[in-house]
């Protein structure tokens, strides 16, 4: 969920999960954004994509000095502009500060909402005060967060107010708290859609999809419009646990709602929890789905639209609908990163290995902006199918091309030394891969915990020490990991590893 955040629902290759909503803020400022996807992609936008002048132009309005900076700070920025006379509107800030949020530029937002705080010609309003106490939350945390709202007058503070608090909690899964406040809300008769999809979303997020019907009939008995983010969150749920006979009877509800303009994401979510039951049935009601959610993708959507569709056609087995959407993505005119990595994975679904190959070629050609998961989900491809010394021709092109191998691609191709009995090769993989690794690296505790026992039973128990032993240096062996790498090593290893504990 994502109301005025960041977290909670995303894309994973081969899964659906909640498209989120709108973000709280925005609502305050007027925002009606409709259920839409989160994006899932591996080109992290600048804000250099946001403005049409050159690089080397000086901006020439407020929104782009501010959007264009890279300073630690924007304040000054801000009063340079009031320095050289020029106006400032109330709206266009709010506009600014929406921009950047889109980025997750938060503390450069609530530097913005700040400073108009601080300007008396600027009025402050609820709109204001939810947003900052968002920002607060994000910036620095839900403490300060209960800090800021605990001082606000009374009369301030309107539903809008307990709305933001309410999404602070939300995000921070917070959830009595949230129930607390949720009550508070209802008691100064403040309860609103928004906020009744707040707690769905929380309840969704904690896995209390029980509490989704309890939440549904009581908008229902106090006649409080169930409206498209409600209908998306529980139908959802029920394709996350497979309750076809009632996702089916929501989403003929929703149809059959006046006040609904239905959606392709709508379809696609119904379609994935079809797909879930492996049912044949189920899978033909699928691809029926999928193909009439085409019809209702907006020229603004094509590109998540299409991306999830290749997915989704990939899991049915309709490999010639996957490439028929391809085209159609190509066509867009523009090709990003992520597509290549949907429509690889989703040729790799199919087990269609020779595919992928020629895509990745298709790729590496046209390449702009290098990627790094593109040949890694290629290498993971070969390895899973065994096909070790395609694996390692591509990491010797991506060296010879000037990309060095990350930890990902090491810790990949010491999967497929596992798999294929190549032990020794396998140690030397993970080795450069924890050597590699950065600060919050995922540890393929199988892979290692294989590659230790190894070690182990043929008596190398040095390598075995020195391997945990570099894993603790990088910041990477935390109890659980410490206790899922060593559970299968003999009672010798394990002594001459404990004194890191």
């Amino acid at each position: 969920m994502h109301f005025g955040g960041s977290s909670a629902m995303k894309m994973i290759v081969g899964k659906l999960r909640t498209p989120p909503l709108a973000s709280w803020s925005e609502f305050c400022c007027g925002s009606s954004r409709a259920l839409r996807v989160l994006r899932y992609s591996t080109k992290t936008l600048t804000p250099n994509h946001l403005v049409t002048t050159s690089s080397t132009a000086t901006p020439t309005t407020l929104y782009h000095r501010l959007v264009r900076s890279q300073e630690p700070s924007i304040t000054p920025v801000l009063d340079q502009w009031v320095g050289e006379g020029r106006p400032v509107d109330q709206e266009d800030l709010h506009r600014i500060m929406k921009q950047l949020r889109k980025f997750s530029r938060y503390k450069h937002a609530l530097e913005i909402c700040r400073w108009m705080n601080n300007k008396p010609y600027l009025d402050v309003s609820h709109k204001s005060i939810s947003i900052e106490l968002d920002l607060i939350s994000k910036v620095y945390g839900l403490k300060q967060a209960e800090d800021y709202f605990n001082k606000i007058p009374n009369n301030s503070r309107v539903w809008q107010v307990y709305g933001a608090l309410l999404n602070c909690y939300a995000e921070s899964k917070s959830l009595e708290k949230a129930e607390s406040t949720m009550q508070k809300l209802r008691e100064l008769g403040y309860s609103k859609s928004l906020t009744y999809n707040v707690m769905m979303g929380l309840y969704s997020t904690m896995l209390q999809y029980e509490k989704l019907d309890i939440l549904m009939n009581e908008m229902e008995q106090k006649g409080i419009r169930i409206d498209k983010f409600t209908y998306g969150i529980r139908l959802n749920a029920y394709a996350k646990t497979s309750e076809i006979p009632k996702m089916e009877k929501l989403l003929l509800k929703m149809e059959a709602d006046p006040e609904i303009q239905m959606e392709w994401h709508a379809y696609t979510t119904v379609a994935n929890g079809y797909l879930k039951s492996g049912d044949q049935e189920n899978v033909k009601k699928a691809v029926n789905l999928l193909k009439k959610s085409e019809y209702l993708i907006r020229p603004s959507q094509k590109k998540i639209a299409y991306e999830i569709l290749l997915t989704l056609y990939a899991t049915a087995g309709r490999k010639s609908d996957v490439y028929r959407v391809w085209e159609l993505y190509k066509n867009m005119g523009k090709f990003y990163n992520h597509g290549y990595s949907c429509m690889m994975s989703s040729l790799a679904k199919l087990d269609c290995v020779d595919d992928v190959a020629k895509l990745y070629e298709e790729w590496e050609r046209g390449c702009v902006n290098f990627d790094f998961q593109i040949p890694n989900l290629v290498i993971t491809v070969y390895c899973k199918k065994g096909l070790l010394e395609k694996a390692e021709e591509l990491v010797k092109r991506l060296v010879e091309g000037g990309h060095e191998p990350n930890s990902s691609t090491w810790s990949r191709m010491a999967l497929g030394y596992v798999k294929s009995g190549g032990m020794e090769k396998a140690v030397e993989a993970m080795r450069k891969s924890i050597l590699g690794s950065y600060k919050g690296w995922s540890v393929d505790t199988v892979t290692i915990s294989m590659i230790l026992e190894y070690l182990d039973r043929n008596g190398k128990i040095d390598e075995a020490k020195e391997m945990i032993g570099l894993l603790d240096r990088k910041g990477h062996l935390s109890e659980a990991v410490y206790e899922g790498i060593v559970k299968n090593l003999s009672r010798a290893s394990i002594v001459g590893c404990e004194s890191r504990t």
